[in-house]
């Protein structure tokens, strides 16, 4: 099929190629500094101590915010939309959390915890995983206030037509799950504060293959797609054709 990305480039010759290429580098290096500058800007941000007892149910049992950590001082949760009685988590969602296992070990090594959370009893969310294959810690705000307080669930008694707060602002949303991303820090003494949150294209970055994605010519070509990411599919979707041309 044509897309955008099928039309003729211009060829030159090796040394019209490396002086093209500097000058994008010239760009990339600019966009690093500014990268760079946007982190230390995060890392300033003030802190709100968190107050309410929030309790998550996990594979051992119920265990508080501040047991996530598991002996870390920073913990990393990614918010899963996987509501109650879904039959499946969201295909993005799962995107995202293919990149998960194989850097659990390089996040435990710069102090850091990396759990996901959702919605769903623990029962639904079990099942899924299992069925995905992950080993990353999962538990379950079933029953809680976690999700929508940090505006990635719908409030109860809000219709699907209302607008919700997400991303700092009220705006429609087609579903009753979002996907976000919190931090949070523990001191010495048990307290535990949240750090920051992240929503919508802010979890951009966690996407690795979208990193490589976008080295390629083609890029991402989701243009004329329904929306962004509609081509993803859950890692067990993509057909038995590909799957085993990749083994």
């Amino acid at each position: 099929m044509a897309t955008s990305t099928d039309k003729q480039m211009k060829v030159v010759s090796p040394a019209e190629w490396v002086a093209a290429r500097k000058a994008l580098l010239k760009k990339e290096k600019e966009f690093t500094r500014l990268r760079d500058e946007l982190s230390r800007a995060r890392r300033e941000l003030p802190w709100e101590k968190v107050e309410k007892p929030y309790v998550f149910e996990g594979p051992k049992g119920t265990e508080r915010l501040a047991d996530l950590f598991e002996g870390r001082s920073q913990l990393i949760v990614y918010h899963f939309m996987l509501g109650p009685g879904w039959k499946e988590g969201c295909p993005s969602c799962s995107f995202i959390a293919d990149h998960f296992d194989g850097m659990r070990v390089h996040l435990a090594a710069r102090d850091i915890t990396l759990v996901a959370v959702s919605r769903a009893p623990l029962a639904e969310i079990a099942a899924f995983k299992k069925r995905m294959g992950w080993g990353f810690k999962w538990v379950s705000s079933h029953g809680t206030d976690f999700n929508v307080d940090y505006q990635v669930s719908q409030e109860p008694g809000k219709t699907a037509d209302e607008k919700v707060l997400y991303n700092y602002e009220l705006q429609a949303f087609p579903s009753e799950e979002r996907p976000g991303l919190s931090v949070f820090h523990k001191d010495a003494a048990g307290a535990v504060y949240h750090t920051y949150s992240t929503y919508a294209r802010g979890l951009d970055i966690l996407l690795g293959a979208y990193n490589f994605i976008d080295l390629t010519p083609k890029g991402r070509n989701e243009e004329g797609l329904k929306h962004t990411m509609a081509w993803v599919r859950h890692h067990d979707k993509y057909g038995e054709g590909l799957v085993t041309s990749l083994r």
